[in-house]
This record gives structure tokens, sequence and C-alpha cells, in this order.
């Protein structure tokens, strides 16, 4: 592969799919937002949680381990190739788990988007796997080194998000548990529910978008289900929006989110010509 210039009229031809992390308290509905995707979509279901969501049209995938979650990961985004051979994502990788699951290599491109349900149980199915890999144990003593296992489990979801990072063609929505804390204030914070401290810290800097779906007050008391979208909000959610399309709230709708960044962020801005 060689390295290629490209310019503005060539970049905003190219098909760019939309990154997005949103977190939520339990029962908020994430899962529920399958339902507002308008789009050929694949459902990791990581959470065996499809009951809520037994009328929707599109197809899902059961995730048991952190193996699947790795080959899956692989085989929709292909190889990296900045990867050595023995080393996940990386070509070898990519021509084993082809040959493997023949039927889903056929499958995988028809879908335009790709949700994950959902990353906090991703990252305890991960931290499982480092628990149990040699390097999580004392040479010393044979003794298991909770350590070792969680910066096995950082360096591993960081390239599993990474992998879906860089699937240019798709959508990809990752939704995960919102939780609240207090701290030693008692001021209330919060905070994204996955192993690790790295990973929850991280992953605004891999996606496009990251969002809170919550039950916002109305001035009449009512709450309503809303998306917070922007870093600067009123109640301390964590948002970020890369895009600069989204207002703080907006309607908990997928096919309407993404279409509004699309158009808008994607859209080929006239050239003033210099007088």
């Amino acid at each position: 592969m060689t390295l290629k210039i490209i310019n503005s009229k060539e970049r905003v031809k190219i098909v760019t799919g939309v990154k997005v992390v949103i977190f939520g308290p339990y029962g908020i509905g994430k899962t529920s937002l399958l339902k507002t995707l308008n789009e050929p979509t694949l459902c990791l279901d990581f959470e065996a949680g499809l009951l809520a969501v037994q009328d929707w049209k599109g197809d899902s995938i059961n995730m048991r381990t952190w193996n699947e979650a790795r080959d899956i990961a692989c085989l929709i985004g292909g190889p990296n190739p900045a990867l050595k051979s023995d080393q996940a994502y990386s070509q070898r990788h990519h021509e084993h788990v082809s040959s493997k699951y023949k039927d889903l290599l056929s499958e995988v491109s028809k879908y335009r988007c790709i949700f994950v349900d959902s990353i906090t149980v991703a990252s305890r199915l991960c931290l499982l796997w480092a628990k149990m890999q040699p390097e999580a144990f004392s040479e010393r003593s044979g003794k298991q080194d909770m350590r070792a296992a969680y910066g096995m489990l950082a360096q591993e979801m960081m390239a599993w998000l990474n992998q879906f990072q860089h699937i240019r063609d798709k959508d990809i929505i990752i939704v995960g548990t919102l939780g609240q804390y207090l701290d030693d204030c008692n001021r209330s914070t919060w905070l994204p529910q996955c192993e690790g401290a790295k990973t929850a810290s991280e992953i605004p800097g891999i996606v496009d978008e990251v969002i809170s779906m919550v039950g916002i007050k109305k001035d009449d008391g009512t709450e309503i289900r809303s998306f917070v979208c922007q870093t600067i909000n009123s109640w301390g959610y964590p948002a970020k929006d890369r895009s600069g399309c989204l207002n703080m709230v907006e309607e908990p709708h997928l096919g309407k989110l993404l279409t509004k960044i699309k158009t808008k962020a994607f859209a080929i801005q006239p050239v003033t010509p210099n007088i």
C-alpha cells in the first residue's frame, strides 16, 4: 500500500461512518434505541438482553466470550497492517476468522451499522479473559497478579475499540451503563461503568460522539428521556460532540441523530474564490 494525498473534493466523497458511544442508567431504554435506526443493523448482543426489542426487525449475534468479541471485530473491521502476525486483528488473525466464519464473512458487508450492547459487559468478559492469561500470574509465587490483569484489560479494550474506530463505511453505536457516584465532599458525579478506569477515560478520544441518555426534568416536573450531547452541560453528564452539529439536548432517536450529523458535517462546503 502506498501513501496517497486525499484532497478536499475526494474526502467528501468518501463514505464515512459515525462512531458513537451512549451511556445511560439501567432501564433508561438504551437497547430500545435499536428500533430508532433506519439502516441495516447488526447487534452484537453481550447482555442477552434483546427481550425488550423482540419486535425489532434487525439481526443479532450472541457474544459469550472475549475471544468471540475479538474475532467478530476482526471479521468486520478487516486486518490492521500495522500489527505483527501473532497479534489480534493482524492479517493472520483475519485470515483465520475468515476461514472459521465463512458464512458470517459474506453477511457482514450488508450491514451499515454495528450496535454493541454493551461495552459494560464486554469489559467484564475481557477482564475474565485477562485474569486467566499466564501473564496475569506471578512467575515467582504463582499467585494471581491483578495489576497485570488490569494492564492487559486496558490494552485489550483499547485495541478492540480502535478496531471498530477504523471501520470507515459503517456507523458504530456502542452503549454502556452510566453510574452515579458521590465523592468525599458528597458531590454527585456521573461516570461510565466499565472494568478498568483507563477504558472509560480513553473512550472519548476514540469515538466521534459521547452521549448520555438520561431523564431530564421539564418545567412542569415531568421527566423526558433525552440525549445530552455537549461537554459543557447543566447536569455534569459525560458528553462530547466532535461533529459540532448537535444541540446540548437532542431527541433520543438514533436515525434522526445520525442523519443530522451526516447532513451537516459531511455536506460539501462551497469554495469561496479569492478576490
